[in-house]
């Protein structure tokens, strides 16, 4: 798999920093400094022009408010999450909903369905923080990335091939929470990917799915597996 100037590091969880060929950095579900999987040497981030959060829950969108702060990235999300972020201090919301496309300098950023839960929680309450959501985001090179966020497979993965033919897809692989590798695989076989990134697994003892099985499980439909490890770069 050819990223063509793409670099791709996985924070750990489902967290991960993407710089494009430009130089901008693009930051999905930000949960760094008290994610137990990013190495010590990556909680500091330099720089950040994009945050993308695809849903409300703390694993997911835990530094998100401290980073906007600091950084001051354009903020991506469903509507109802970054209006509260925006209450919380962060400048550059761009809400947006499903099956909608925003052009943010050098990526286009499509939200696409989730099907998990969604609740932020907000000093000791549970409020309502939009649906969950997946993203496709394309390059200006013409590579497509999708990161599924927190989901079950569902059918509709298939038309995110048919739309979109995402060249390499992010996938939680966890169980309990998501799906586990049984479904990621199913997933893969919908979304017909050059190769897929397992995420969201390993971070807590309670997600049990392992890249091993989801491997196992995709060896007959010719997709790569990349298995990184927290604080590993592919370039």
């Amino acid at each position: 798999m050819k990223l063509n100037g793409i670099k791709i590091t996985w924070l750990g969880h489902a967290t991960f920093m993407i710089e494009t060929p430009a130089g901008k950095k693009l930051l999905i579900d930000p949960w760094v400094m008290n994610n137990p999987a990013t190495p010590s040497d990556r909680k500091k981030l330099d720089k950040i022009d994009l945050m993308l959060c695809t849903h409300g829950h703390g694993d997911h969108i835990g530094d998100a408010v401290a980073l906007a702060r600091q950084h001051n990235p354009k903020v991506l999300g469903v509507y109802e999450l970054c209006m509260w972020m925006n209450k919380k201090g962060a400048q550059q919301i761009m809400p947006m909903n499903k099956g909608g496309s925003q052009e943010v300098g050098d990526v286009y950023v499509t939200m696409v369905h989730a099907d998990h839960s969604c609740g932020i929680e907000d000093d000791g309450q549970m409020i309502y923080g939009g649906e969950p959501c997946g993203y496709v985001i394309q390059f200006q090179n013409g590579f497509k990335i999708y990161h599924a966020g927190d989901t079950n497979v569902f059918g509709d993965m298939r038309i995110i091939h048919e739309l979109y033919q995402p060249d390499l897809v992010m996938l939680p692989i966890g169980d309990v929470f998501t799906m586990g590798p049984r479904e990621a695989a199913y997933a893969c076989k919908l979304l017909q990917p050059k190769a897929v990134i397992p995420m969201h697994f390993a971070t807590f003892p309670l997600l049990t799915g392992t890249p091993a099985e989801l491997e196992r499980r995709i060896q007959d439909l010719g997709v790569e597996l990349h298995t990184m490890r927290p604080g590993e770069t592919l370039s």
